[in-house]
């Protein structure tokens, strides 16, 4: 196992492309769903990075930000229209819930009381079932100012939504700013005790998705992770990834370690965030543009995903097909199978309780 680690190199700001006044946030019609209105969003920050965001699934349908030579370009796999996506799609930059990640069995108990979900994974229940949050059409509202623009997305998950009980109200804020931040903030509240594990699910790559991601390097700031068994369900044990393929302490180049893990990397990462505190968790960069990308979050665990599942059946609006390890997801959650495992941090929310969480994707370069 190798472990290649890069030169500390100086960063440095990230200047317009053009010159912009202020953030400024504009919408198109994008279609419709269900009767129901789709617009695109177009976030700018003052220094010209911008996030495309539609209201069907919260979807991060790009995100251009500057090379080291200030070439704008999109660093996240999206896809060109709405009827591309109504099609189907692997979670492409959606917000997913009610639970992100695995549920062994499609099953959990709260109050000793059964619940069964849909196993649209194998036996088992993933990001949120059949019908889920990335199938919504989210009600939303705009605000800027001087500092940033933001994308309110609201909706209502009715009591019993895909077998998951409690009549539940979720926000999630989309905040990009003119620290080059996208700022994504989540809130939920419930009428009946439940499970909720909320992330974004958008696919990585620095290059401007003209290379897969191999030759990105990355680096995560978690000193144990949580093993997995048959079906990608956590063994329950929290382990420690020193000397083993998990251990991304220092910068490590993805192609390296794929001699030990030729699949890539499907595996949650325990990270240090907490409730109100997002934390430095992981790092993307990329050599080729100087692109460099961190993830910041309040929740315990980051799945990092190299896309190994990819098959080229989706392209990029330049027909550039996503294959494997075309993207590097950093999905900021709860551990899988948190319902079923006592000694991992709870996703249980009850009546008058209120769940957050906060990611913070930001993007800068380095020479």
């Amino acid at each position: 196992m190798k472990n290649n680690c890069i030169i500390t190199l100086s960063i440095i700001a990230i200047t317009a492309c053009t010159s912009i006044n202020q953030p400024a946030i504009t919408s198109e019609d994008w279609g419709t769903v269900d009767s129901k209105p789709v617009y695109l969003y177009t976030l700018t920050n003052s220094n010209g990075v911008t996030a495309k965001i539609t209201n069907y699934g919260g979807i991060l349908v790009a995100y251009l930000t500057p090379d080291r030579n200030g070439q704008m370009e999109n660093i996240v796999l999206g896809l060109g229209t709405l009827d591309d996506y109504l099609a189907g799609h692997p979670s492409l930059g959606c917000i997913v819930g009610r639970y992100a990640n695995r549920i062994a069995g499609a099953k959990f108990t709260i109050d000793d009381m059964e619940y069964t979900l849909a196993a649209n994974n194998g036996v088992n229940h993933i990001h949120g079932g059949i019908k889920n949050f990335s199938q919504k059409v989210w009600d939303a509202d705009t605000s800027s100012d001087e500092q940033s623009v933001t994308l309110s997305l609201t909706c209502i998950s009715a009591d019993m939504e895909e077998g998951f009980p409690g009549k539940m109200m979720v926000t999630v804020d989309y905040v990009l700013n003119n620290d080059n931040e996208l700022q994504i903030r989540y809130s939920a509240t419930t009428d009946k005790p439940t499970v909720v594990n909320l992330t974004n699910h958008s696919y990585f790559n620095l290059s401007g998705c003209k290379e897969d991601v191999r030759s990105h390097q990355v680096r995560i700031y978690a000193d144990s992770y949580t093993p997995m068994g048959v079906g990608n369900i956590p063994t329950g044990e929290i382990a420690s990834v020193e000397g083993t393929p998990y251990d991304l302490r220092q910068w490590v180049t993805i192609s390296d370690r794929l001699t030990d893990l030729p699949r890539g990397y499907d595996d949650c990462f325990c990270v240090k965030g907490t409730q109100g505190n997002a934390v430095l968790a992981a790092e993307l960069y990329d050599p080729g543009s100087g692109r460099l990308l961190q993830t910041y979050t309040s929740e315990p665990g980051v799945q990092f995903y190299t896309a190994v599942n990819l098959n080229g059946s989706k392209k990029s609006p330049q027909g550039i097909a996503y294959t494997s390890f075309m993207g590097a997801c950093f999905e900021a959650q709860h551990y899988p199978d948190s319902p079923n495992k006592p000694d991992f941090p709870t996703t249980v929310l009850k009546p008058g309780e209120t769940y957050t969480q906060t990611t913070i994707y930001k993007v800068d370069v380095k020479k």
